[in-house]
């Protein structure tokens, strides 16, 4: 499930190069939890929240949260970084409607047309097989349909900008690769080693521009983990792995941002808060 979250130009950009994320899982029944995934290619921002700074001087190239929040609709301003406060947004203000019980990420990037915009996603946390993991492919990239090949089969066809497949697979790694629709080379993305993890939603996002810059194009990946058949029924955790570059850790707390950690590409820090 998908809905428009955000739309409108900005003078400027906003990109991820590739992301680490920490996460922990909701901590009622009646929360909801929000990522926001910075994906589009040149501006610095500020995020405001029902008026209050959230993400402060939010940089291209980072993931914040998930952060709890309850069950309702919050108003969501992007401003150019260092504004004195929320009222000249850059997009918005636009309402969010968050479900009880729902895993969201807000994913910020080009659309076909080269223009910011905005895709809210529902993230699929429901249980998975014994012995199957799932993978969640997005395309969020400025650029026409692509097809999804795991080795040199195409297990997705003709995706298109702002579009999502999921797929449940054996755990295991497969060699991914992205390329434009009805083709198999030259690669746009990849080929990557994606593992698919029992009990994990492993997203990929497919980002950048390439219309005007393909060398901005990269894949970036989200985990959430826990899904199966935890005895709470709430997912374990969330966690993200840069695909391409190393970028720092942005966890964000409403009404203000708290650095907790920087990664690099081949580190992740993981804050667990529920065992099995």
């Amino acid at each position: 499930m998908r809905a428009r979250l955000l739309a409108g130009a900005v003078a400027g950009t906003l990109a991820l190069a590739g992301l680490a994320a920490t996460a922990g899982p909701a901590s009622a029944a009646d929360d909801a939890q929000l990522s926001v995934f910075h994906g589009v290619p040149g501006l610095t921002v500020d995020v405001y929240v029902n008026g209050k700074l959230t993400l402060d001087d939010f940089k291209p190239g980072k993931m914040a949260g998930p952060l709890d929040l309850s069950a309702g609709t919050y108003k969501v301003a992007i401003t150019a970084a260092d504004a004195k406060d929320d009222s000249k947004p850059a997009i918005g203000p636009v309402d969010l409607k968050l479900a009880a019980g729902k895993n969201y990420t807000a994913v910020a990037h080009l659309g076909t047309d080269g223009k910011p915009t905005a895709t809210l996603f529902t993230n699929d946390t429901s249980t998975t097989k014994a012995g199957q993991g799932r993978i969640t492919v997005r395309h969020v990239a400025n650029a026409p349909a692509v097809d999804v090949l795991a080795g040199k089969d195409a297990v997705i066809s003709g995706l298109e900008n702002p579009d999502e497949k999921v797929l449940d697979l054996p755990a295991g790694t497969v060699s991914a690769s992205v390329v434009a629709a009805g083709t198999t080379k030259p690669a746009l993305l990849g080929p990557a080693d994606v593992k698919v993890t029992e009990g994990t939603n492993t997203i990929l996002y497919a980002w950048g521009d390439a219309t005007t810059d393909p060398s901005t194009l990269a894949l970036a990946t989200q985990m959430i983990t826990g899904l199966h058949g935890n005895p709470s029924g709430v997912q374990a955790g969330e966690l993200g792995l840069a695909a391409d570059h190393p970028t720092p850790v942005w966890p964000f707390a409403l009404g203000a941002l708290a650095l907790l950690g920087v990664a690099t590409m081949a580190v992740v820090r993981r804050r667990v808060t529920q065992e099995d």
